[in-house]
């Protein structure tokens, strides 16, 4: 059996300063912004026009990818500590929004997918696998890591037999399987499998393995032709078949058996950072949908029917963005406790922006349907979205973090943990760097919901300040009570786990709270803004937000000022005006 190590780095990795770059994460997103530039502007090689015409042709919009390797964009996902420019989470989601904001696809296929890959290596890599992962990412451009068990048909399970690897005589292990779908199999420079290592199932059947697709063994690894998607047609989805191929013992991340633990503490950034970089996608989409609604008309302002759904999708998208930038901060700041956060972004924000681009159709109508550079970025989002991750794929996996301890939670926690800091939600505060191997699913304390029950008892004194501010008070009152029931209900489920997550009424338990805790992340962000943004520091678009994820809850919903839908949608109008982000950060956009 052929033994040549399939790292072949030196043992060590010279500590050096940061990739060359001195802006710090905002300047690097409004540096990319710039270099994006109008994606409107036809002559723009970045612009709607060419990643239409990409897509349409299923291929990679290979001018702006050279622009983003050009920028060293790799270096996003690899950590400080060896050569990047990773720090904090909620930093990289700005960052890459201006990418997402164009084009989902490309954020996945040149982007994030390589983060995916590489952070079981950044939990539980030895020195010489960090050093070779991040040389990979840093040197000329960077390059690209995969992540191989993502399996459209299984919907990101892990614990499904596609690839094996036995112990072979003298050492090392036998790599055989089959997975027909993983992007970028053709053009990663490095392959991090999920692969199972017992016989039997349990948590700890699987394993992590970093392979060099160039220097295992010919006849090893086959690759498969293509594979075409309906979404992100320009991602290279392809396949791998293993047969029998040898990889050295040096190629294990961690131990025998880490796959699944290592998967659950990874999977907690890729819950929150999907969310937390689509949600610029569906800003593109409103921005088609005001200008849909405003073209032509007398002062710029929409019909009447279409003003309720312009205001109420921005709303959502504070109260998506508030809830995703709160799980990605969590991750630094309460690396014990961030699983429940990162699992409740996971499974509430795909449904609310699901919603959210259904009622923007209505408002863009035929426009919707246009496949041109002037609207056909909306219908492509709409394709994109399910095979980028915010379909149906993951909810059973954060179920089954949220589900077994909805128990101990009712009994020991909720009503009985102390509030988070308040850099959890002020946006503008720093947090520590976020470090993988802190990760874990150990804590039990869910601060969101001592959030909320805090927030809505200083609210109490502040109801006589006009109609907005009693209405916020009304609900956020109205969800302490439905924590109340929560409560009641959840203590009252049987101790033993097992058939938890099979039951529909555990399952429409866990569906309410977690939009419980979207409604918490709302109102902790509204309560601490640092006076810089007056908008949202005013309680209109908390107050819109927190009654339609009232609504969808089914929670008691005061009628509202006519003032709160008059706000927002100001506001609507003139970030779109004056060319500024949709989401929490308010930032200047391109276009």
């Amino acid at each position: 059996m052929n033994t040549t190590p399939v790292l072949d780095v030196p043992p060590a990795f010279p500590p050096g300063p940061p990739a060359q770059q001195p802006l710090d994460g905002s300047e690097r997103a409004a540096r990319l912004e710039r270099l994006l530039g109008d994606p409107h502007e036809p002559d723009n090689p970045y612009g709607y026009r060419a990643l239409l015409d990409a897509d349409e042709a299923r291929r990679t919009p290979e001018a702006t990818e050279a622009l983003l390797t050009d920028v060293g964009l790799s270096a996003e996902f690899v950590p400080r500590s060896v050569g990047g420019r990773l720090t904090r989470p909620d930093l990289l989601a700005r960052v890459l929004r201006p990418v997402f904001r164009r084009d989902v696809a490309l954020g996945f296929g040149h982007g994030i997918t390589s983060l995916f890959g590489a952070s079981a290596v950044w939990a539980a890599g030895d020195e010489r696998q960090r050093a070779h992962t991040a040389r990979l990412l840093l040197e000329g451009g960077g390059g690209r890591v995969t992540i191989v068990h993502h399996e459209l048909a299984h919907g990101n399970a892990i614990l499904r037999d596609e690839f094996t690897a036995r112990s072979a005589v003298g050492g090392g292990f036998l790599i055989g399987g089959r997975k027909d779908v993983v992007i970028n199999a053709d053009r990663a420079d490095a392959l991090v499998m999920y692969a199972r290592t017992a016989a039997t199932a349990g948590s700890r059947s699987h394993s992590v393995l970093l392979l060099d697709p160039e220097r295992l063994p010919p006849g090893g690894l086959r690759r498969l032709p293509r594979v075409p998607t309906h979404g992100m047609r320009g991602s290279r989805f392809t396949g791998l078949e293993f047969t029998d191929c040898p990889a050295p013992e040096d190629a294990l991340v961690g131990d025998v058996g880490d796959g699944v633990p290592l998967a659950l503490r990874t999977y907690m950034v890729n819950r929150c950072l999907i969310p937390g970089t689509v949600v610029a996608g569906v800003d593109s989409a409103l921005r088609f949908a005001v200008r849909a609604a405003t073209e032509g008309r007398t002062g710029g302002q929409p019909t009447r029917r279409h003003r309720t759904a312009l205001a109420g999708v921005f709303a959502d998208l504070l109260a998506c963005d508030s809830m995703a930038v709160t799980g990605l901060r969590s991750l630094s700041l309460l690396p014990d406790s961030a699983h429940l956060t990162a699992a409740a972004v996971k499974l509430t924000m795909p449904d609310l922006l699901r919603e959210d681009l259904e009622e923007l159709a209505t408002v863009l109508g035929a426009r919707g349907y246009d496949r041109g550079p002037s609207y056909g970025g909306f219908q492509k989002l709409v394709r994109d979205l399910p095979v980028a991750g915010l379909g149906h794929a993951g909810n059973a996996a954060c179920r089954a973090v949220l589900v077994p301890r909805l128990r101990a939670l009712a009994r020991r926690s909720w009503f009985a943990t102390e509030e988070p800091s308040a850099r959890l939600f002020l946006l503008t505060a720093p947090v520590p760097p976020l470090d993988y191997r802190k990760l874990s699913l150990a804590g039990e304390d869910d601060v969101l919901t001592a959030a909320l029950i805090g927030g809505a008892q200083r609210l109490g004194p502040l109801r006589g300040g006009g109609p907005s501010w009693a209405a916020l008070g009304d609900l956020a009152d109205a969800f302490v009570q439905e924590m109340r029931a929560l409560r009641e209900q959840c203590a009252a489920l049987p101790e033993s786990a097992r058939d938890l997550l099979t039951d529909p009424r555990v399952c429409a338990l866990t569906d309410r709270y977690v939009l419980v805790l979207a409604a918490a992340a709302c109102l902790g962000v509204w309560q601490e803004q640092d006076g810089t943004d007056s908008f949202l520091a005013q309680p209109d678009w908390a107050v819109l937000a927190l009654a339609r994820i009232g609504r969808r809850l089914g929670v008691p919903v005061p009628e509202l000022p006519d003032s709160v839908t008059r706000s927002v949608l100001h506001e609507v109008l003139l970030r779109h005006r004056e060319g500024r982000s949709f989401d929490v950060y308010d930032t200047h956009v391109s276009g």
